[in-house]
């Protein structure tokens, strides 16, 4: 199915977040992928990068959201009317995302990784960076910091979409990734119980 992106609402899909000390290197902002990985992961480089957002849109029929594994796409729906459209990194071999029907269970602009981040020193020196606090042990004298995941939207388990580093393929630890100026945009026009249904159609090359 394709879709009419109105040139004036296209974005730009690489907003960079501005971390200082620790924060500079958690798991899902920041990241640099290791060249397997990449080569691991299906890529969604077939599939256009577009992301864009219709303020004029109408505030009306049922909130949405459809997010494609295959293409690395996110969509956000007002009944049938598409409101929004974002390329997205998801789960990485190993860290899939699941597939599935969910709804939104948590809103939280300013929410922080409770396991994965960095192990920092007093100074705020990094000492061990993209930590897995349940498998890292932490060095004498360091502290846990998480890593940011703004504007986060919890829709199973551990499972939510934020703000993060998006590449062109699956990269995270499960999480939907999304660029910053669109996860506002999906955070502000979501609600609780906002229906969100997580595909994985079959990759469709050519004709």
């Amino acid at each position: 199915m394709r879709h009419r992106v109105p040139p004036a609402f296209l974005l730009a899909a690489g907003v960079a977040l501005g971390l200082a000390s620790c924060t500079e290197l958690p798991n899902d902002i920041g990241v640099r992928p290791h060249r397997s990985v990449a080569m691991q992961t299906r890529s969604a480089s077939h599939y256009p990068i577009l992301a864009w957002w219709n303020d004029h849109a109408p505030d009306r029929g049922t909130r949405k959201i459809v997010v494609n594994l295959t293409s690395q796409q996110a969509f956000f729906y007002r009944g049938d009317v598409l409101v929004g459209q974002t390329n997205i990194s998801s789960g990485r071999r190993d860290f899939e995302t699941p597939p599935g029907k969910y709804r939104v269970i948590e809103k939280d602009a300013t929410h922080v990784s409770s396991q994965y981040g960095a192990y920092c020193a007093a100074s705020g020196a990094v000492l061990m960076r993209n930590v897995d606090v349940g498998k890292d042990p932490r060095p004498d004298g360091a502290h846990f910091v998480g890593a940011p995941m703004p504007y986060f939207l919890r829709f199973t388990g551990a499972y939510g979409m934020h703000a993060g580093f998006v590449p062109r393929y699956r990269a995270s630890h499960g999480c939907i990734r999304i660029p910053t100026a669109m996860a506002k945009h999906f955070f502000d026009a979501a609600e609780i119980g906002t229906r969100v249904e997580v595909i994985e159609p079959p990759l469709m090359v050519g004709r």
